[in-house]
């Protein structure tokens, strides 16, 4: 069980630190995203004497860290875009030395780093029309001024800095009165023998009215820097890798949250630093609506543990490997697809579905001989919503379930799960999707995939239109049933899929009288696309027959899609 101690030490000890190699950051840290004004912002609330909120520390040591555990050293040196924010930067990946490296920053990164960045590192500003990769850069300095009267803030302004504290990269037109912050680390200052006549010489050129001024910023900064224990921090001992980026992700708190798979990337770059660029030549084509997620998880699916979602060495190491393998696998799995009409990019935004045929299509060369139980597969997941909720338990279900298939996905293996079995109940449950309902969406695309044409934009209408029963109730229906057609109105078996300009033509228009407009071979077609029995009646009037007829036809018709 981890163990938790509070404790807090000065700025300069914790740079000290950083300097030594004593602090290092866990490789899934994100990059340095600060900007140039939050720098100055944060020197800013110290001198206001502000907090600067409470710092997360992981204790490394010879029991919670492994030689494939892999850290970042702290920036020295950063550029700053024209925009004044961070260039993104690669962290130099390396192991640690326990003997020397105890501690790894898990919250308070950003501070830290601009802090280290201000006192022991280098600034550079890459001028406005200059591209990233050509090395043009001029130096900058964070300056505070010790002139009272040269300083305009602004009261009315929310959240604006009370000193003037701001990076500069006029270094041959410094004002004489203003005072670079790192050179509150020269020894003359450092010296309490010495420290008042640096502070003197240092204002020298400040006018009498803004001495005393100048003199206090000096003196609140030394004590800021150098006595008062401003690095308030929780340390955490004897935890593993796998709870420290647990806690990370909760923890974090500066800029924008982080997600879980944000993460678990970072750290497997840690393993393979050229993993995103080989993502990309995979996120092309029809995978190109897919993201980095959708690698990731497929990799945990098929290497590690698809619940506990941690990336590891082995993972890491078995996915580069057998990179070609990988992908050679979602490449089948877009070909079977292919086989039933169907196009993977269809799954961009759900591609949870498609893991289980990863996982069959990878270990199972002759996959294509269960086309017929992949496709049951596929639409029961989607019918019947299997992975709403409990994704990963879910995903990590069907992996063991097809290992005691033998590797296979059947009709059998799906008939002995809850989750998965036909059932009258579930069945029904499909028919009483509404219009405009994810799943009443899915079932009209999967029925009519044998007629529908992909580069055609397809809606879902009304047969009977629903303005239809707003109006005043056929003479021959009573109250209550004109009140059950009304809320069957938006059910399935009242609706259709129909090309949008035809949509669009057909608007409000009775379906009888849509019909009747129609010639012979138009109407042979709409019974056919549209699933309605040749001998019902199309009159409002009959609203009930035609919904129970088309109900039970859809029923067999959903039925059949499943099995």
């Amino acid at each position: 069980m981890s163990r938790l101690s509070d404790s807090s030490i000065t700025i300069y000890e914790a740079l000290q630190n950083i300097e030594e190699g004593k602090y290092v950051m866990p490789a899934f840290q994100r990059q340095f995203v600060w900007g140039m004004e939050q720098i100055e912002k944060l020197w800013d609330s110290i001198l206001l004497d502000y907090p600067i909120a409470t710092f997360l520390f992981w204790n490394v040591d010879q029991s919670n860290v492994t030689g494939d555990t892999y850290f970042c050293n702290f920036l020295s040196s950063v550029t700053f875009d024209s925009r004044k924010q961070a260039d993104t930067a690669n962290y130099e990946l390396t192991g640690i030395n326990v003997e020397d490296t105890d501690t790894a920053v898990l919250d308070g990164q950003q501070r830290l780093t601009s802090l280290f960045l201000s006192l022991f590192g280098e600034a550079n500003l890459r001028p406005k029309n200059a591209r990233r990769n050509t090395g043009d850069r001029i130096l900058t300095k964070l300056l505070i001024e010790l002139n009272k009267n040269k300083i305009a803030v602004d009261e009315e302004e929310y959240n604006s800095k009370k000193f003037d504290i701001k990076f500069s990269d006029k270094i041959g037109k410094l004002s004489p009165t203003q005072f670079e912050l790192k050179n509150i680390l020269d020894d003359n200052f450092r010296d309490e023998t010495t420290r008042e006549s640096a502070i003197e010489e240092a204002i020298v050129n400040v006018p009498a009215d803004s001495k005393d001024y100048a003199r206090d910023i000096l003196n609140k900064l030394y004590n800021k820097i150098f006595t008062e224990k401003l690095i308030r921090y929780t340390e955490i001992k004897d935890m593993k890798q796998d709870d420290a980026l647990e806690m990370f992700v909760r923890f974090n708190s500066g800029g924008k949250a982080l997600r879980k798979s944000e993460i678990t990337m970072s750290i497997l770059e840690a393993y393979w630093p050229s993993a995103k660029t080989e993502f990309g030549k995979i996120l092309v084509n029809s995978y190109d609506k897919f993201d980095t997620d959708f690698i990731i998880r497929a990799a945990l699916m098929l290497y590690g543990d698809v619940v506990k979602s941690n990336i590891n060495k082995k993972i890491a190491e078995n996915l580069k490997n057998d990179w070609e393998g990988f992908k050679t696998a979602l490449f089948n799995v877009e070909e079977l697809l292919k086989e039933m009409k169907i196009d993977v990019s269809r799954f961009a935004n759900s591609w949870n579905v498609l893991l289980p045929i990863v996982y069959y299509v990878y270990y199972n060369s002759d996959y294509k001989k269960n086309l017929k139980a992949v496709r049951s597969y596929l639409l029961r997941a989607i019918f019947f919503t299997y992975f709403q909720s409990g994704t990963t338990g879910k995903l990590q279900q069907m992996k063991s379930n097809i290992n005691s298939f033998d590797y296979e996905i059947s009709i059998e293996m799906l008939d002995q799960m809850n989750d998965l079995r036909i059932t009258d109940g579930k069945i029904e449950d499909i028919l009483n999707m509404e219009k405009g309902s994810r799943v009443a969406g899915e079932v009209m695309y999967y029925l009519n995939l044998d007629w529908t044409n992909k580069n055609f934009k397809y809606e879902q209408d009304h047969l009977h239109p629903d303005n239809r029963f707003n109006e005043a109730k056929p003479v021959s229906v009573s109250i209550d049933n004109w009140k059950t057609w009304r809320g069957n109105r938006n059910r399935l078996p009242n609706l259709h899929l129909l090309e949008g300009r035809s949509n669009g033509s057909k608007s409000d228009m009775r379906l009888i009288d849509y019909y009747n407009d129609m010639n012979d071979d138009q109407k042979k077609d709409f019974h056919n696309q549209a699933m309605i029995a040749n001998d019902v009646s199309l009159e409002i009037d009959d609203f009930d027959v035609f919904y129970e007829t088309r109900k039970t036809v859809l029923a067999e018709k959903i039925q059949m899609l499943l099995k």
